[in-house]
């Protein structure tokens, strides 16, 4: 079956610092020494790429490998890997360049300052027909929120709980301010070409939301969607959990386009959707699987925790054929225990320190890690 699956790979963002908490900007001395990493415009958090695979098995090792390799380089100088999607102890008063010279980080931090200094996970999903691609984009912006949901990990900023569940999505900048519901290749073309002539790109890679089209040369080449809207996700099962559900329902849609693309199968009209869809993208940072959403269907409300149940039933037939079944338990263990988001915001309720949830879940993540790599480890 896995050579009907679609290629998918991750960009993965990460922040470094002390096992207390305190954040440690070293994505210059690292990025010198580990090719397989690079630098975001502030040092305290950085970046890899993994090669695009179709197994499940296989991409699970392209996540861990390069984590492995960056916290033997850390592990030394007494630095670690950070769960959560913020800057969850601070400073995010201050930017801390990693490139004082280079003009587009200077535009960054003129611009838009700390609020794009985050930590997240996006996904791509290989797909080279154009007109699918442009399909399976609807349908995925239109069902963005559950992802952020089942992701969110972002409830601390600055040694203080911000009252939401992804206070990353909430702060970081969605440009341009107004983005259409894709109709087509030749829609988008059109669009990214006028916003970059009127200055509301300064690049093609300045289109920062939920889902965009992705591939060699944009916005004329293009053989992936991205979804660029999840927080970090330190757990890989979890995150080939939700990738499989993506790939599911992409699977899905290309099976029965009229049934799951939102142009044929919504009674609302584009623009709608576009607003819907931010709208959800919106209550899904704040309060995760409890948000109350729209459907887009026909913009009925329905609970996002319910309507993930939803998706997780009518995607069990496709799974079941293409053996990926086993691969969405974990999805039913964040529905029933809540996201790492909920976890920190319950425990902060027992122990009110940001810190000692922090540091809590560093050792976990690092333990984590370690049973994945050294599974004997369990018995005894």
């Amino acid at each position: 079956m896995t050579n009907n699956l679609l290629l998918k790979g991750f960009e993965v963002e990460l922040f470094t610092g002390r096992s207390n908490g305190e954040n440690v900007g070293v994505s210059v001395s690292v990025t010198r020494e580990l090719p397989d990493f690079a630098t975001e415009p502030d040092k305290r958090n950085l970046e890899y790429i993994t090669t695009p695979k179709k197994d499940y098995s296989q991409l699970k090792q392209e996540l861990l490998i390069p984590r492995r390799k960056l916290r033997e380089w850390l592990s030394p100088r007494q630095l670690t890997i950070f769960p959560g999607s913020t800057l969850s102890l601070g400073n995010s008063k201050i930017f801390e360049r990693s490139d004082p010279l280079n003009p587009y980080h200077q535009f960054i931090e003129e611009n838009y300052g700390t609020k794009v200094v985050t930590a997240s996970v996006h996904i791509n999903i290989g797909i080279n027909d154009l007109v699918k691609l442009f399909a399976a984009i609807r349908l995925i912006r239109c069902e963005a929120a559950l992802f952020l949901a089942l992701s969110a990990s972002s409830p601390f900023l600055d040694g203080v709980p911000t009252g939401v569940h992804s206070q990353r999505w909430l702060q970081f900048p969605l440009t341009p301010k107004s983005v259409p519901m894709f109709l087509s290749h030749e829609h988008y073309v059109k669009w990214v070409e006028q916003e970059l002539l009127t200055g509301g790109m300064i690049n093609e890679r300045h289109l920062w939301t939920s889902v965009r089209p992705n591939g060699p040369r944009r916005p004329y080449q293009l053989n992936r969607l991205e979804l660029r809207i999840c927080d970090l996700i330190t757990d890989p099962s979890l995150l080939l959990a939700i990738t499989a559900l993506i790939e599911l329902r992409v699977l899905g849609l290309l099976q029965n386009p009229n049934q799951l693309d939102p142009l044929h199968k919504s009674s609302l009209n584009p623009s709608e959707l576009a607003e819907l869809s931010v709208a959800n993208d919106l209550l899904a940072a704040q309060s995760s699987l409890d948000a109350p959403l729209l459907h887009w269907e026909d913009g009925r409300q329905i609970i996002c925790r319910e309507w993930i149940n939803q998706l997780l039933e009518s995607v069990q037939p496709l799974a079941i054929d293409m053996k990926m079944a086993h691969l969405l338990t974990p999805i039913f263990r964040v529905l029933k225990t809540g996201n790492t988001a909920m976890q920190w915001l319950d425990a902060f309720k027992e122990i009110n320190s940001v810190q000692d949830i922090l540091q809590s879940s560093i050792l976990e993540m690092e333990k984590e890690e370690l049973l994945i790599a050294h599974p004997e480890a369990l018995v005894g």
